[in-house]
């Protein structure tokens, strides 16, 4: 049995397969909101834990941990840099050697969060019948998975940002510090902030006495859901230009790459679901220069557990 951890900025999702990966244990434990990137390892050790015991395993007998982050992955080293989404992580910290020392001496293994949720939709789930996929993973960020030939490309090590494709010259801030970015409109964090501004200007809405009700700190997919099946008119106008911002991006990348097939996965994408998706490819199609022929643009598969699953592929057995 092995081991994968997908780490979010709002919950950190672990899973225990086994050699057919099948998942054998589960826990889901929420992203510490404060503390740093020590307090993150540990809550991230203890969602192992609680899988391993769910699959009736010892987590020392492991035979080792795939871990799906955010930020700047230095595999060789076993760092993440920069993960700005999570606690006090501007700078770099050896995730890989933390896991370690909490769990036990044992492979670890860290790749970034999209990239290997994008391989297990590539292997296992919607995108096993291509040999080329685009995954669009739209949650707290926006995130790019590209698989070419059958294998994950990483350019020289910020390919598939698609989340920071620029669709408004000079438009609005990301939180990434530069202007006019899908992820700037479309990311669950940003979506929080516009919601925020507009509500200050007077737009009315439901959503934070949503988040109050459901003993929230911040505006999830959930509440987002919520929202709309309440019929908010602010939760409405900011999903559509989010869905306009992904349509331009998933297009413009479409452009370049030509891929087989696009994947819409991540906790926004996977909550509001087809209806969405339907939206998302609409917005898509008045930009994308081969319109008469697109891709397949489908949900992922995998769910919830998509990413973490993903994570494990990490450890070859």
């Amino acid at each position: 049995m092995k081991a994968g951890i997908d780490l979010g900025g709002t919950k950190i999702q672990a899973v225990v397969v086994d050699d057919e990966h099948a998942v054998a244990g589960q826990a889901r434990l929420p992203t510490p909101r404060s503390g740093g990137p020590e307090d993150v390892a540990e809550a991230m050790a203890e969602a192992v834990r609680q899988s391993a015991a769910q699959a009736d395993a010892d987590p020392a007998e492991l035979a080792g941990i795939g871990v799906g982050s955010p930020g700047v992955i230095d595999a060789r080293r076993g760092t993440v840099s920069s993960a700005r989404n999570l606690p006090r992580w501007e700078g770099t910290f050896a995730l890989g050697k933390a896991l370690s020392s909490a769990l036990g001496p044992r492979k670890v293994r860290i790749d970034n969060d999209v990239n290997v949720a994008t391989e297990a939709e590539f292997e296992l789930g919607a995108g096993r019948d291509f040999r080329s996929l685009l995954g669009v993973f739209w949650g707290t960020g926006v995130g790019g998975g590209i698989i070419l030939r059958g294998r994950t490309w990483l350019g020289r090590g910020a390919a598939a940002e698609i989340g920071h494709m620029v669709v408004n010259i000079d438009g609005a801030r990301c939180p990434c510090g530069r202007r006019g970015c899908v992820e700037a409109y479309a990311g669950r964090g940003a979506l929080e902030e516009r919601a925020r501004h507009r509500q200050d200007k007077g737009h009315r809405t439901e959503l934070f006495k949503i988040m109050e009700k459901r003993g929230r700190d911040r505006l999830t997919s959930g509440i987002w859901a919520r929202a709309l099946e309440a019929d908010d008119k602010l939760a409405h106008k900011l999903l559509e230009e989010a869905v306009d911002a992904l349509g331009a991006g998933v297009a413009s990348a479409l452009n370049v790459l030509d891929v087989d097939a696009v994947v819409l996965g991540g906790g926004l994408g996977l909550r509001l679901g087809e209806p969405y998706r339907e939206k998302i490819e609409k917005a898509m199609l008045p930009h994308l220069f081969a319109s008469e022929n697109p891709p397949p643009f489908v949900l992922a598969e995998l769910g919830d557990l998509g990413g973490a699953i993903g994570a494990s592929l990490l450890i070859k057995t």
